[in-house]
């Protein structure tokens, strides 16, 4: 089984819309999948899937010891995907305690399925990365604004604090060390963690250890939503770079996913975007990222190296170019319909005049690099 988690460290980015289409993307390509609304205290996958109001939840399994799990996984319409809905409506179920987490993790790790989607809520809580931490591959997901990108890096920094501050026993001497910081919350949010890590090496080997082994398998998947041109996609390298320089934590490209009105419209008709325009660029998108994890599944996650990495951004590049050629066809049967006014016509193809020769001028300097690249191997 597969557990794929999926955070956004912030709002609005497209978090539940991705994990819905995805579980059926999954469906339709004959794996059984179970997912799974932990947005608790704000569940709106049901709406996503046009399921109705919902009696039984994780809330109320949470809070009824009478309520078998196998009760809330329910059937859905959509080939191989069952759904786990979130609340139920019982309030205060956004801060679970410890032990409904762990009860809750537990049931979640005994699911018979082949991919199990968890859509979390936002924000950087220790039970939203707790959840998260369920599976060293877990997806953040975030869009090109520069606050989406610094919650997306805070989030995966909040996940490795979590991580080096588990790997110590209480009564160890790395967990002192840990516990004098926090005293001082500000102190441990501007720590630099390779330092911070040479120094809990010093102090505790044998948990140091313990942590080595633990974040060798934390290999983050990384999804850019909304983009409005191919340059958006840029953002997600200066994401990757400061995980490195600052984490010590590299990550896999999952893919792009552009800015389209579609998925608006197939929310307000409660129908997945995937089944309200399957050929549509933002549905070709997922399905795209859905066969990545496909062929990932048999892949050992140690047998991921550095190469993996470096290709899936230098794919995600391409695919940004592909969708906004597409998009530009989208738009231009748009203009013929009259569906655009004057002003948004004249505004429409300047921008798109710009960006176009922004494009020609970048293939044109890739295409020198690539021939002199070329020759040189060619005079070896």
């Amino acid at each position: 089984m597969v557990i794929l988690p999926i955070a956004s460290g912030k709002g609005g980015v497209g978090k539940s819309l991705l994990a819905s289409n995805l579980a059926i993307a999954l469906g339709q390509a004959g794996k059984k999948v179970v997912l799974a609304d932990l947005d608790l205290g704000a569940s709106n996958i049901h709406l996503i899937l046009g399921i109705g109001n919902v009696k039984k939840g994780i809330g109320t399994f949470l809070n009824n010891s009478q309520v078998a799990f196998e009760e809330i996984i329910l059937d859905t319409e959509y080939d191989n995907v069952r759904f786990i809905p979130g609340d139920a409506e019982i309030p205060g179920m956004a801060n679970v305690t410890t032990a409904q987490k762990n009860k809750l993790i537990r049931r979640i790790l005994d699911i018979q399925a082949d991919f199990v989607i968890l859509d979390l809520g936002a924000g950087t809580s220790y039970n939203i990365i707790d959840f998260f931490l369920t599976s060293g591959q877990g997806i953040i997901i975030t869009s090109p604004t520069l606050t989406a990108t610094l919650n997306a890096y805070l989030f995966l920094k909040n996940a490795v604090f979590r991580i080096i501050y588990t790997s110590f026993d209480k009564k160890s001497p790395g967990r002192a060390y840990l516990e004098n910081l926090r005293k001082d919350g500000s102190s441990l949010q501007k720590v630099y963690i390779p330092k911070l890590l040479e120094k809990l090496n010093e102090t505790d080997p044998s948990g140091f250890e313990i942590f080595h082994d633990r974040i060798e398998h934390f290999e983050p998947l990384l999804v850019m939503n909304l983009l409005e041109d191919p340059k958006d996609g840029d953002k997600a390298q200066k994401i990757r770079r400061s995980c490195k320089e600052y984490l010590g934590v590299d990550m896999e490209h999952l893919g792009v996913i552009y800015r389209d009105h579609l998925q608006d419209i197939a929310l307000g008709s409660r129908i997945p975007v995937l089944v309200y325009k399957p050929q549509s660029v933002i549905s070709q998108a997922i399905y795209r990222i859905a066969d990545k994890l496909i062929q990932k599944e048999s892949l050992h996650e140690s047998l991921l190296d550095i190469r993996t990495f470096e290709e899936s951004f230098q794919t995600a590049e391409l695919e940004a170019e592909i969708d906004y050629g597409i998009r530009e066809h989208d738009v231009e049967r748009l203009l013929h319909s009259g569906a655009l006014t004057r002003g948004d016509l004249i505004e429409t193809v300047k921008t798109q005049q710009y960006e176009i020769q922004s494009l020609r001028k970048e293939n044109q300097m890739l295409k020198v690099k690539l021939l002199k690249a070329a020759n040189e191997g060619f005079q070896v």
